[in-house]
């Protein structure tokens, strides 16, 4: 099974996070900010990727720190659990609809990290947390995988509905990405041979 456990700790956060990429969409998520937890949640369920991840972080200063560590804890996770990459389909796209809003998204497992954003918010918090990083976590992720990702936000007024949409979305995509494709025999989905970056 294509598994990982990370470890990281720093003066800022102490996280522990263990992903199984050929789960059944389980998780346990604390990272001390609810709706953070909860958007991981989703992440997990709908990418089908078991997810545990937990933070210990410096939310007495703000709630970057934390937000920013469990995108990159998450991140190397799957990028250690993917190992070469062989045989995964690589790209992922959806089309995310929660109520009034849709988002789309499309991916590259692509060795070369790079995120194009294009959504917005119009209130500064959701619950308990800052709108303004949920950019920075598509963005930490995105280099911690080596994820080329394009996110646009195509319309909606709902501020939680739109972040949600996002993230299923993105789960999408992933579990589209990363999982294996028998066809291809094993082989690495690149003409170069390596997925990584040495394909920089």
């Amino acid at each position: 099974m294509r598994t990982a456990r990370i470890t990281r700790k720093t003066h800022e956060t102490d996280i522990a996070v263990e992903v199984n990429l050929d789960g059944t969409g389980a998780y346990d998520v604390a990272t001390g900010i609810g709706f953070l937890d909860h958007m991981i949640e989703q992440f997990s369920r709908h990418s089908l990727i078991d997810i545990t991840c937990k933070i210990a972080g410096d939310l007495h200063v703000d709630q970057h720190h934390t937000t920013e560590d469990s995108a990159i804890a998450i991140g190397q996770a799957i990028s250690q659990a993917l190992g070469d990459k062989a045989g995964i389909g690589r790209y992922g796209e959806a089309h995310s609809a929660m109520d009034e809003a849709l988002s789309r998204i499309a991916l590259d497992i692509s060795g070369r990290p790079y995120l194009v954003w294009k959504a917005k918010f119009t209130q500064e918090k959701l619950g308990e947390f800052d709108t303004e990083l949920v950019e920075h976590w598509f963005h930490s992720i995105a280099q911690a995988v080596g994820i080329t990702l394009h996110i646009e936000q195509l319309y909606g007024t709902n501020n939680h509905h739109i972040c949600e949409g996002i993230f299923k979305g993105f789960a999408r995509a992933m579990r589209q990405a990363v999982e294996l494709d028998p066809r291809k025999g094993g082989a690495v989905p690149s003409t170069k041979g390596i997925l990584g970056a040495d394909t920089l």
